[in-house]
Order: C-alpha cells, then structure tokens, then sequence
C-alpha cells in the first residue's frame, strides 16, 4: 500500500515542523515555498560580518520545543545550545529612573519588587503562583486542544477552577495586574507579556497572566547562533523523514475536485476529523505553484496543509463559495500590531544593554491607543524592544561590534512604508527608526549611539504584506483578544474543502514559535481523530497513527 501524500505551503516553522510530523506518520510529504530560503518570520539576514534573526527572539515555553522534539525521537538539547539568560531582560523607564533587571534567581525578583513596593513582594508570589498554575492547566487541556470535542474542556482540575476562570476571562490582564501592584514599572513588567499575543494589557483577557510563568518560572533562554538554528534543526530533521522542500516555489491555487468525497464518505471523514460542520463543497487535491523561473507546475496530494498566513490562503488560494473564513469575516477583527523593524551594526562594547531590553513610555495606554486606536498612528516616542544578542552570542558581531535589533511596535498598516539598507526605507519607517535610535542613546545612556552605526537596515508594515503575504501586514498575527482566543480563533482545518489543514500564528493556538509547533501537532491529531486537549504520546509512530484512526489517514 502506497504511502499517502501531503502538500505543505510555506516554509516557516509551523510548516517545517508539520512536514515534519507528517512524514514521521508515514506520509509522502512535499513542502513548498515561496521565497528562495526557508524561515518566514523566523528569517535570517547577514552583512559585513553582522548575523541578525529578522523575528522571534524569545525562547520562550522550552517544553513545548522539549515535546515537538521528543515526537520526532530526538531533543532540544541534542538539536540546540541553550544558554539560560542572567538577567533575563532590563526594563528602562521614560522617567530616568535606574533600569531594573529581572533575573534567574525568582527570590532576588522577589525582593527586587519589595524593595521598589512594600508589598509587592509577596503579591509577585501569588501573581507567578496563579499564573504558573494557569499554565499548567492550559498545556494539559486548552493549548493542544482542536477545540472539536466540548467534552475535552472538561475535568476534575476545570471544574475545580471554574469560578477563578470566570473571573479571569472577565477582567483584562491589566486590571488583574492593577490589584497586585501599584507602581507603573511592576504593572509594566507583569503587562509587557500581552505584546507576545499581538495585543494590549488593556485588551487580553487576565487568564493570559498565565505568560508571567515563562520568565519568571521557566527562564529565558537563547539558542546559540540565533533563532535560525531553529529553523535549520526542523528543516534537517525533515529532510532526514523525506519531505522534499521546494524553494522559490509560490502557490497560486489550492486545488480541489468540487463535490468529491475521496478517501471515505463525507460523513465518515467528518466523524474522524472531529468537527461537527456542512457538508464540504469539495476535497482538496493538490497544489499548483510558480517557480523561480516563472514556469507554472501542479502537484497532487491526499491532503494539503497551509502554513501560510490564514488570510491570504482562504482569499487568494481558495475560490470565493470554498472560503471558511471571507473577506468579511477579517473585517470583524483585529490584525495585531504591525511593526518597524531595526537591524544596526554598531561599533564598540554596549555594556549598558543586556541582550533584552523593554523601554516603556510613562503613559502606557496612551501608547496602545496610538497603535490599535482609530485613527491609529505611530506613537513617538514608543514602547520599544531591543536586542543585543552580541552580550550572549559572539558569533553574531565583528570583534570589538555589537548587534542591535530594534522593534517599534506601530499599526498594521503597509500604507507606513517599508524599509531598505541605509536610509533608503520609507520616510516614514526611518523617522520611527531615528526616533528609535535617539531614544536607546537617552535613556540608556550612550549618547554616541547614532555616531557609531556602521550598519542599518528597516523593515516595515509593507514588508511583512509583501514578502510574507501578512494581512494588513501585521508583524505576528491576529491578536489574542477574548473573541480571537482559543475556539474562537482561526480553525485548524477547512469547513468547505474536505483535507485541506491549516497552521501558523493565524489559526489555533495563537502567535509565537511554541504555539506554531502546537498547531503542527493539532493537525497530527485531527487526522488520527484525537479529541483530547492533552498532548500526543512521542514518540510519533505511523503505524500507531493507522490504528487510531482506523483507515488510511487523509
């Protein structure tokens, strides 16, 4: 019996990690990609000596790399150099006060919330306690959840927690943060996590307090030679399983034979995904692409899975009556924020960084406002992020340089501009990176900053449209409100079109590397007919996957 096949769109890790997973199921599994390397948001870009992630740079939820790797029989430690980061990050203030640094150790953190606040120190306790327990319950029972079975929402530790998750979906994170702490820096520290969900303190609902167990009990870590090991881990052990990658191969169209129920009843193939929904239109049954060369080439398969951004898959991929979620249904949400990237090659040491850094602006909400706000508009000076990752790593400077990357949080708007080498980006994506700059020199002190830039390159909003396909070209993915969180977020697979599957930061779980590998996994569980919230038994065996779902998968 012939091996059954699988078409996977995009090349960033929660398509690499799916081709992955598939082909350790027994699949016959071809992965295309757009651009001509692999990585999407997660890219790499290197000049004159200068390496830089052009993305995600928290690792952060290491158990859940720790379980991707277990099910392809391998481990983070084996694939990756982990270096747990001492502090974890620095917080400036717009005020001048002196930065405050949150370390490994959680009783320094402790006394260092005590010493800033009376008090505060003992409400850190139960804050990380709450929030650490909230984790626990979203990994055994939400985070790997298809959201198919309302039954697997259910249990011992739900129901004893029910009114305290109530209340928690009730209020916003800020005002849980509110009755803890006073002092605008602490609410700020606690606060910042919602950033990650492409959101506000102001807007995600305080059952995300949980993402105060990642710094403050997991740690934060960094893989050595940067974030693009990651990627280059899960496209070696994808290979290694026989996924063929295709690169500068574009999809134009997902194919499929309108009214075709191949593979089983249609009856029957709903009852093993999982989801009660209408009758499908039609079953996919392949991929057509371009390549580099602008030829135009189809490939056949049992089932796709797109990893591109859910927007541009169901408008531009799909035909209008296939569509799950139409033009529509996008203008009822909320993008996340967009950003401008700053990449800076800078001479000489910069002991005034660490390798995170999170400059706060006084008037917090303000700054919100400025980005999600209608009218929106880039708020200066902002809320920003910096990365030195030359303090960990010294592959990723020239001796005697640093390495700089600086994201301004800005809306997701491509009408911003994009950026370029130099300053050759749009006006207005380099005056939020000058404004950037000046703002690093200032309040961290380094009033030479601007003068010792010997390499720059911006990215904006248009950027992320163009290169990535990114909806409004928003810089992560639609934000985790409460009406964009869990099964009220993009599903992992199509209403309308029998085998088509769905992953990225766009559908469930949600943004970030850790839920991209999640969703990897949702898909794995939708074809065996997995209803449970809990995670998959590694490692992955085809032979257990055919058993469970009790026909050839498809």
């Amino acid at each position: 019996m012939s091996a059954p096949t699988a078409s996977v769109i995009g090349g960033g890790i929660a398509g690499l990690a799916t081709a992955a997973l598939l082909a350790a199921d027994g699949y016959d599994v071809t992965l295309l990609e757009a651009r001509g390397v692999l990585g999407g948001r997660a890219g790499l870009w290197e000049a004159d000596g200068y390496r830089f992630d052009t993305g995600p740079s928290w690792y952060l939820m290491p158990e859940v790399f720790e379980h991707f790797y277990s099910l392809l029989g391998t481990s983070a430690g084996e694939q990756l150099a982990l270096e747990r980061l001492d502090p974890g990050y620095r917080v400036f203030a717009e005020t001048g006060a002196a930065p405050i640094d949150i370390v490994a150790d959680f009783e320094a953190n402790v006394a260092l919330f005590e010493s800033i606040e009376p008090g505060a120190g003992a409400e850190l306790r139960r804050y990380v306690a709450s929030a650490s327990d909230a984790y626990e319950l979203a990994l055994g029972r939400f985070l790997y959840n298809t959201f198919d079975d309302p039954r697997s929402l259910i249990g011992p530790e739900v129901l004893r927690r029910a009114p305290a998750l109530a209340g928690l979906g009730a209020r916003s994170l800020h005002g849980l943060i509110q009755k803890h702490v006073r002092d605008p820096r602490l609410q700020q520290v606690l606060g910042y996590p919602a950033v990650f969900l492409g959101s506000s303190p102001f807007e995600v609902p305080s059952l995300y307090h949980l993402m105060s167990h990642l710094d403050f009990g997991d740690g934060v870590y960094y893989p050595q030679g940067g974030f693009s090991t990651i990627i280059d881990s899960i496209a070696g052990l994808a290979e290694s399983a026989g996924v063929r990658v295709l690169t500068g191969a574009q999809a134009t169209e997902i194919t499929t034979d309108a009214g075709s129920t191949a593979g089983g009843s249609a009856a029957a193939r709903r009852a093993k995904h999982g989801r009660r929904r209408r009758r499908p239109r039609a079953a996919a049954t392949g991929v057509r692409y371009r390549d580099a060369q602008g030829a135009e080439h189809e490939i056949q398969s049992d089932i796709v899975v797109s990893a591109a951004d859910l927007h541009f898959t169901e408008t531009a991929l799909l035909s209008p009556e296939l569509r799950s979620y139409p033009e529509e249904w996008w203008e009822q949400r909320n993008p996340g924020p967009g950003a401008v990237l700053v990449m800076l090659g800078v001479r000489g040491a910069l002991p005034e960084l660490e390798h995170h850094n999170l400059f706060f602006v006084d008037n917090w909400e303000d700054n919100f406002s400025a980005i999600y706000g209608n009218p929106s508009f880039v708020p200066e000076p902002a809320s920003i992020y910096v990365c030195r990752p030359s303090a960990t790593d010294p592959g990723a400077a020239p001796p005697n340089h640093e390495n700089l990357f600086v994201l301004v949080p800005v809306p997701a708007d491509p009408e911003i501009g994009s950026g370029g080498l130099g300053r050759s980006g749009s006006a207005r994506v380099e005056r939020a990176a000058d404004a950037a700059i000046q703002q690093i020199a200032q309040w961290a002190g380094i009033p030479d900053l601007a003068q010792r830039i010997v390499l720059r390159r911006t990215v904006g909003p248009a950027d992320f449209a163009e290169d990535l396909n990114s909806w409004r070209g928003g810089a992560l993915g639609p934000a985790h409100t409460l009406r964009q969180s869990a099964f009220f977020r993009g599903r992992n697979s199509s209403t309308f079109v029998d085998g088509l599957y769905y992953v990225g930061g766009s559908t469930i779980p949600g943004i970030g590397l850790p839920m991209c590998l999640i969703s990897a996994e949702l898909v794995i569980k939708k074809l065996r007919g997995d209803r449970s919230g809990a995670p998959l038994a590694a490692p992955l065996s085809a032979h257990a996957a055919r058993t469970a779902a009790g026909a050839a998968p498809r």
